[in-house]
């Protein structure tokens, strides 16, 4: 069955597959959220910054690694084999940090669950591909974002008290829930990948698989279309990171301490630490209201004006972020920039995977990924800038990365207009 049982849109009647992933997805995701944010934080009094700080740029390298590699078996092994290699090695990385007690190991189960979440993403959206009509794939995916950020707005307030007070009951819960996600999938889920996706087995059959997928990222990564799409990703993306990256160093050192509600007597004075948070809530918030109906108002824009308005938004609301420093001014410019990565997300699923060839979407998908990972590499810049340029100046350059970002998207979609079947043929 390659068809997603709704109609669009009642997730009543999803493929049972989607049901089992949306309900795992969704738990794990606030679990995640409970220790993510305070990992580098218990890491650092643990080693020092500096060493905590030299350790934190190694997880994107495996993550990258294990997307690679787990996009490429997915496209041999199928959907289903992966995911529960992705699921199972969680759990047991979860294990492993709860009964450490030494900041190594842990570490190297910090990583080991990074290793499992990247070997198991690109299967999961293959598997979304599989089952849902390309003119649904937008909601679909939605949903299933609008799932993971109620995740990220509860987990780490949650996190905040459990991650430090009782941080092995919050990592043996973690554990039992992907051990469950685990069973589900075994005995739940079931295979999606195409035929032409497979393989044939034989002697060396290990060897061949790494061989034909190494030559297939070498087609990838040859084809024109996919590396537009790829750099106007990168540069669309560095604005969206400051949220977690420059903002904080502006807003906590230049915004001033001030009332939460200055027209009342009563109200609140707030530091700039403070504001941040309130800050990074309401961009929270903002994504589980309006990811869901924003992506239906959008369901009838051409991609490519999407992918433009997305990259303008972003760009134009972190810039206006060092215009004023008024509180409210913040929650406005909020919104903004919040609705710059909303309209983004669902439709960078949806283009990938219409465009990836049915035989080497999980390829894709591994590949698609590199642009998280380059863009964290590449954001940084802007703090590592701020102790030489003044905010407006860094402002303005993310501004610039923005730009780059839409002028790319209009070269890429005039490319692909060329190759309009190009998903259903391969790369050019």
């Amino acid at each position: 069955m390659r068809q997603c049982e709704e109609n669009m849109v009642p997730i009543r009647l999803w493929n049972i597959n989607l049901k089992v992933r949306l309900i795992g997805d969704g738990l794990f995701n606030m679990l995640f959220w409970m220790y993510f944010p305070f990992i580098t934080v218990y890491f650092g009094s643990a080693m020092g910054n500096h060493v905590a700080g030299l350790l934190m740029t190694i997880p994107p390298i495996v993550s990258m690694l294990g997307s690679l590699l787990g996009g490429a078996v997915t496209d041999w092994a199928g959907r289903r084999p992966v995911m529960l290699i992705g699921a199972l090695l969680q759990t047991v990385m979860f294990a492993l940090f709860a009964v450490s007690s030494s900041h190594w190991m842990e570490f190297f189960a910090f990583i080991g669950l990074g290793l499992g979440g990247a070997i198991y993403k690109p299967a999961s959206s293959a598997m979304v591909a599989d089952l849902v009509p390309a003119q649904d794939r937008r909601q679909v995916f939605a949903t299933f974002m609008t799932a993971n950020n109620i995740g990220a707005v509860l987990g780490p307030a949650l996190g905040a008290v459990f991650f430090f007070h009782y941080r092995d009951e919050l990592l043996w819960t973690c554990t039992v829930v992907m051990l469950l996600y685990f069973i589900a999938i075994y005995f739940m889920v079931h295979e999606t990948s195409p035929p032409s996706a497979k393989l044939p087995k034989g002697p060396h059959f290990l060897t061949t698989v790494f061989k034909e997928q190494w030559k297939g990222y070498g087609i990838i990564f040859r084809d024109k279309v996919f590396l537009t799409y790829m750099l106007a990703g990168i540069f669309s993306l560095i604005p969206i990171m400051q949220l977690d990256l420059y903002m904080p160093v502006y807003v906590i050192d230049e915004v001033p301490s001030q009332p939460l509600f200055p027209w009342t007597g009563l109200s609140p004075v707030l530091s700039g630490a403070e504001i941040y948070g309130w800050l990074v809530g309401f961009n929270g918030l903002l994504f589980v209201l309006f990811i869901w109906p924003v992506t239906k108002w959008f369901h009838n824009w051409k991609e490519r004006d999407v992918f433009i308005l997305s990259s303008f938004l972003s760009g134009i609301g972190t810039f206006a972020i060092g215009l004023n420093s008024n509180i409210w001014f913040l929650f406005v410019i909020t919104i903004v920039f919040t609705f710059g990565e909303i309209v983004r997300t669902p439709v960078t699923l949806s283009f990938i995977s219409r465009y990836a060839p049915e035989h080497a979407r999980g390829q894709y998908m591994g590949a698609d990924s590199l642009q998280n990972t380059i863009g964290k590499f590449l954001a940084p810049v802007t703090v590592f800038v701020s102790s030489w340029v003044p905010p407006m100046g860094i402002f303005s350059m993310i501004l610039i990365f923005s730009l780059i970002s839409v002028a790319l998207y209009v070269q890429l979609f005039r490319m692909n207009t060329e190759h309009p079947e190009a998903a259903d043929s391969g790369p050019p």
